[in-house]
């Protein structure tokens, strides 16, 4: 595994605790970092791609990595940690589209 590299364990967790907790990790990373999340809720196949992609991250990896013998199912997400700016620092994100396009004037 490389040196730019992190787990956070949201198994038994569940909407929205993993992405909250991968949100936390990512303000801590370097640019270029893989965040992988372990997670049981079924609903963070969704949310964390969804998370990744509002935020300018990359979505590198999603596998079920295990079922247990409740026949619980873990998945395996990973998220390279992209370049992050004030705008992007892990938290709510950035509105787009919020007002005229540039150069246009209000009457």
């Amino acid at each position: 595994m490389s040196a730019l590299a992190r787990t956070v364990d949201a198994s038994g967790l569940r909407c929205p605790l993993p992405v909250i907790h991968l949100a936390k990790a990512a303000r801590d990373v370097e640019d270029g970092t893989v965040i992988t999340v372990l997670a049981t809720d079924p609903a963070a196949r969704h949310d964390v791609p969804a998370w990744a992609r509002m935020r300018g991250h990359a979505l590198v990896g999603e596998t079920s990595s295990s079922v247990d013998d409740d026949g619980v199912e873990t998945w395996t997400l990973s998220v390279r940690i992209c370049a992050t700016s004030p705008e992007n620092d892990g938290g709510p994100a950035p509105r787009r589209g919020a007002g005229p396009p540039s150069g246009a004037s209000i009457s």
